[in-house]
């Protein structure tokens, strides 16, 4: 058993687990009209729980998965939409620092975040974690930008709640999918066309960006898709849970 939040203190007990824990991380917003305001902590989760079965059973490697924290940074545009949560740099930070502290006093020295949020950055909380606990070994991974989407997805704009989302969603929890509920996401550009060609970056007024909160067009979104794409990420996450495991 790897996941926490469906274990026992007795069922941890009984098990000798590697030393590497799985910290899913998501957000709370909206996800166009057909996907739910928890997608991007479904996901996380569920990549985690894949990736660290696939490494008990290809090396025998127990990791851990922590239950998904939901709180996600966000931009201008979502922060006044009803129950979209926006969480600060110092409240991230805050909340990592509470479970590595945890984490590091229990005998841990190994965590991998698997986020499942395109806000959420964590490289100056993990250098900050690195100079106050320096043999605690952390470290992050953006689940849906591991692999190319291109080489299994149709749309050629997918940022939100579009092709990627909604069939790996489908593959794992068909029943959160109302693919018949939703809109295009269409996206619209900046008036700056810098920005648009990636010279700079600024964060992009949401409801000035897209209508039904989605940027990508999910209507070719199947399950078998989602299958095919999740079963490679997870392959690739399962390796490295493997030479954690494994790293002195």
């Amino acid at each position: 058993m790897i996941d926490i939040s469906k274990l026992t203190w007795g069922e941890v007990k009984e098990n000798k687990y590697s030393d590497v824990v799985v910290l899913p991380w998501g957000a709370i917003e909206p996800h166009n009209y057909h996907l739910p305001y928890l997608t991007d902590a479904y996901l996380s989760h569920s990549i985690s729980i894949a990736s660290s079965e696939l490494a008990y059973q290809k090396a025998g490697k127990l990791c851990m998965v922590m239950p998904p924290i939901y709180l996600g940074s966000q931009n201008p545009g979502q922060w006044n939409l009803p129950f979209c949560i926006h969480t600060n740099y110092e409240t991230q930070k805050a909340i990592l620092t509470d479970i590595v502290t945890s984490l590091h006093i229990q005998g841990f020295r190994k965590l991998l975040i698997v986020n499942g949020h395109g806000g959420n950055t964590f490289k100056s909380i993990i250098r900050d974690l690195a100079v106050k606990m320096p043999h605690f070994f952390i470290l992050s991974a953006d689940w849906y930008a591991i692999v190319p989407k291109e080489d299994y997805f149709e749309a050629t704009i997918d940022d939100h709640a579009g092709e990627q989302e909604t069939s790996v969603l489908m593959h794992f929890h068909p029943e959160l999918v109302k693919l018949e509920t939703a809109g295009e996401g269409t996206s619209n550009p900046w008036h700056l066309q810098s920005l648009n060609d990636k010279t700079a970056w600024a964060p992009r007024n949401w409801q000035k960006t897209s209508d039904d909160t989605g940027i990508g067009n999910p209507k070719k979104s199947t399950a078998e898709k989602g299958k095919q794409y999740a079963e490679e990420v997870t392959q690739r996450i399962a390796n490295l849970l493997i030479e954690l495991a494994d790293m002195p």
